[in-house]
């Protein structure tokens, strides 16, 4: 497989999108998955946590449901996130495939009316545009990546990925002694 083909299809969604044009991006259709934990410890009602992100399916629907709730653990599916990779955010993905375990980054939050209530909001790929969520304290797990889609990721990233060149740092003349001035 070329890398613009697998730029443009990963292999294991199958509801990705293929390139029709240069105006459309690559892109896949997943879902994620989330657990509820009623009364976790002493101090915590209710425990959030992203347990998997997973390839969108047509019988999912377009809005979320409940899969399991047995009182203690509710398990719910936020179906439906399009999550599309843009060239200025390849330094990101660049980041996110060298670290040791490349992962999804799945933003939710909690309803501040309902706090037994969560949500996945967002999903990305992208180191760098994590670090922003956390940096703005928003709420962000991570699930690992499968191999397939890492291999899609990084024909993306070799596509369009170009390491800044560091130019060499000359330092003012008044920090240097005064015979090495020019």
């Amino acid at each position: 497989m070329n890398s613009d083909l697998a730029a443009a299809h990963p292999p294991s969604l199958p509801g990705s999108t293929a390139l029709a044009s240069p105006a459309q991006r690559p892109s896949v259709r997943v879902a994620v998955v989330m657990e509820r934990q009623a009364q976790p410890n002493q101090w915590e009602a209710w425990r959030f946590s992203v347990v998997d992100v997973v390839a969108h399916e047509a019988g999912f629907g377009h809005q979320p449901r409940v899969l399991r709730d047995d009182g203690k653990l509710q398990t719910s599916l936020y179906p439906n996130f399009e999550l599309a990779l843009f060239a200025d955010e390849a330094e990101g993905y660049f980041l996110n495939l060298n670290t040791r375990a490349p992962v999804w980054f799945v933003v939710w939050r909690i309803d501040d009316e309902d706090p037994s209530s969560a949500w996945a909001e967002r999903v990305s790929l992208s180191y760098t545009e994590a670090g922003r969520w956390l940096d703005a304290q928003e709420r962000v797990d991570n699930v690992p990546l499968p191999a397939d889609l890492a291999a899609w990721l990084q024909a993306f990233v070799e596509q369009h990925y170009r390491p800044e060149v560091k130019k060499e740092r000359r330092r003012p003349q008044s920090f240097l002694p005064p015979e090495q001035r020019r």
